[in-house]
C-alpha cells in the first residue's frame, strides 16, 4: 500500500467521533470523520478508504449499509464495526457479511488503535497480493517464476542479468525447486529466445541411449539404424540445451561433451565429419557437485566449462512466504483448466501448508493444489481437500511432546490459549473467533484455570 493509510470514521456521537479522529490522526493516518451516515456513503462513492470505522446503529443509514457499500466498491478495504453490548449479535452478523472486526462500546483508545493497525496491515497484504496476482496474469503464456522471497529474488536477478549473454550456466537445487523453469527463463530472456530449447535428463538413459539422444547417428551406424538421426546437441544449435541431472552423465560421455563445448562441433555416431554447432548449455543437478568432483565421478574441467555462472535455487522450506502466493497461483491455474470457480483457500489450509516441510518442493505443492482443485466443489478450498498426511498435521500440532494424543479438554485448552495469543488477549474477539459468547468463554477460562487479565 503506497502512501499514508486513509481512514473513514462514522459515528453519530459527536464526542466519540472527535476523540477517534484525533487519536487516528496522531497515529499518522489520513482521517475523514463524519457524524452523518448519509454523508459517509457520499465519501465512499467519491474516494477509496483503506479502513472504515463505523457505528452499527445510526439514523438514516446504518453501519450494515455502509459495510455493503464498501464491499461493493472496495472489496480490499477493511470495515470495523463499533457496537454497544446490546448489539453484539449484530456485530457478529456483520463479520459474516465481510466486516474485518468489531469493537464493543465503551472501548479504550488503545484497543481501537490496535484493531485499526491490524486492519491496515491486512489491507496492505491484500493489495500486495492483488498486485502480485496482476503480475502473474501479465506473464500468461511466458515462463513464470513466482516469488516474493528475498533470496529467490536475488537468484532471479542474477538469471535476468546473465540471460542476454551466451555464457553457460550451472543450476543447483533440490528436486522440484524449479531448475528447469530457471533454464527456460534464461532461454526466453536471451537473444536465443527465437531459437530451440531442448531438455534431456542425463539420468533417464543408459550410456548408449544417452549417446544416441545427444549426438545422433548416421544411417547404418549400428544394427537397426535404418535412417539418419539428428542428436539434441545438433537440434539445439541456435538455441539452448538443458542437461538435467548432469552429475548422472557417465564419465565417457563427459569427455565427449567437453569436446563439444570446446570445439563447438558435434560428431554423429558413424560419421567421419563433425558438424558445427552454436549451443548454449545450461546444466542442472540436485547433488553437491563438489563432492562428485572429489570422488572422481565428475570431471573438474567439464565443471569449469559449465559453471561460468552458478545459480542455487532455494528449497521451498527456505522461502515459506512464497507458499500462499504459489498456492493461489496454482489454484487459479487449475481452476481455469478444470473450468471451476474456486476463488479462495481457507486460512486453515494456508496454516497447514506453512507448517509443512515440502520435501518435494514446489512440484509437491503444485500436486497438492491440483488435487485440491479437483476435489473442491465450492468457491473455497478447505482442509477436507488436502491429502491425508497433511490433514494429520492439524492433529499432530496438538500432540503432546511424548507423542500421546491429547484429550478433548487438553486440545480445547491449547486451542483457546492459541486463539487468545493470536488476538492479543482480546476476549471479545477471541469469543467471536471461537464462535461462542463472552459468558461461555469466561466459563471455559475459569474451568481450565486461566489467569484473570489485569
Amino acid at each position: 500500500m503506497d502512501g499514508t493509510a486513509k481512514v473513514l470514521i462514522v459515528d453519530d456521537e459527536k464526542i466519540t467521533l472527535k476523540n477517534l479522529v484525533h487519536a487516528m490522526k496522531k497515529e499518522g493516518y489520513e482521517v475523514v470523520g463524519t457524524n452523518n451516515s448519509a454523508n459517509a456513503i457520499k465519501y465512499i462513492d467519491e474516494q477509496e478508504f483503506d479502513v472504515v470505522l463505523t457505528d452499527i446503529r445510526m439514523d438514516k443509514v446504518d453501519g450494515m449499509q455502509i459495510l455493503k457499500k464498501c464491499r461493493e466498491l472496495y472489496p480490499d478495504a477493511a470495515v470495523v464495526m463499533m457496537t454497544g453490548y446490546a448489539t453484539i449479535q449484530s456485530a457478529t452478523g456483520a463479520i459474516k457479511q465481510g466486516a474485518h472486526d468489531y469493537i464493543a462500546k465503551p472501548f479504550k483508545l488503545d484497543e481501537v488503535r490496535k484493531v485499526i493497525r491490524e486492519a491496515i496491515e491486512k489491507v496492505k497484504l491484500k493489495k500486495e497480493n492483488s498486485q502480485l496476482r496482476e503480475q502473474i496474469e501479465q506473464y500468461e503464456g511466458k515462463v513464470k517464476i513466482i516469488t516474493q522471497d528475498t533470496n529467490m529474488q536475488r537468484v532471479l536477478d542474477t538469471a535476468r542479468q546473465i540471460a542476454p549473454t551466451d555464457c553457460n550456466v550451472l543450476i543447483s537445487g533440490e528436486s522440484g525447486t524449479g531448475k528447469e523453469l530457471f533454464a527456460r527463463y534464461i532461454h526466453i530472456n536471451s537473444k536465443r529466445a527465437d531459437g530451440p530449447f531442448f531438455a534431456v535428463n542425463c539420468g533417464a538413459f543408459t550410456e548408449e541411449l544417452l549417446t544416441n539422444e545427444l549426438f545422433g547417428h548416421e544411417k547404418g551406424a549400428f544394427t537397426g539404424a535404418n535412417s539418419m538421426k539428428n542428436g539434441l546437441i545438433e537440434m539445439a544449435s541456435g538455441g539452448t540445451l538443458l542437461l538435467d541431472e548432469i552429475t548422472e552423465m557417465p564419465p565417457s560421455m563427459q569427455v565427449k561433451l567437453l569436446r563439444v563445448i570446446q570445439e563447438k562441433e558435434v560428431l554423429r555416431l558413424g560419421a567421419t565429419k563433425p558438424i558445427s554447432v552454436d549451443v548454449r548449455f545450461v546444466a542442472a543437478t540436485n547433488r553437491d557437485i563438489h563432492d562428485e568432483i572429489k570422488t572422481g565421478r565428475f570431471r573438474q574441467d567439464l565443471y569449469f566449462r559449465l559453471n561460468v555462472v552458478s545459480l542455487r535455487v532455494p528449497p521451498l522450506s527456505e522461502r515459506k512466504d512464497d507458499i500462499p502466493l504459489l498456492g493461489y497461483y496454482f489454484l487459479k491455474k487449475y481452476s481455469a483448466l478444470m473450468k471451476k470457480n474456486i476463488r479462495d483457500i481457507s486460512q486453515d489450509v494456508i496454516a497447514i501448508l506453512m507448517n509443512y516441510d515440502f520435501p518435494g518442493n514446489v512440484r509437491e505443492l503444485e500436486n497438492i493444489m491440483e488435487r485440491g482443485v479437483a476435489l473442491t466443489n465450492s468457491e473455497k478450498m478447505e482442509i477436507a481437500h488436502l491429502p491425508d498426511d497433511l490433514k494429520e498435521l492439524s492433529i499432530r500440532t496438538f500432540r503432546k511432546k511424548e507423542g500421546k494424543i491429547p484429550s478433548l479438554e487438553e486440545q480445547e485448552t491449547a486451542y483457546i490459549n492459541w486463539v487468545l495469543k493470536e488476538v492479543g488477549g482480546n476476549r471479545t474477539v477471541a469469543a467471536q473467533v471461537l464462535g461462542i459468547d463472552r459468558v461461555s468463554l469466561w466459563r471455559k477460562l475459569k474451568k481450565y484455570g486461566f489467569e484473570e487479565s489485569p
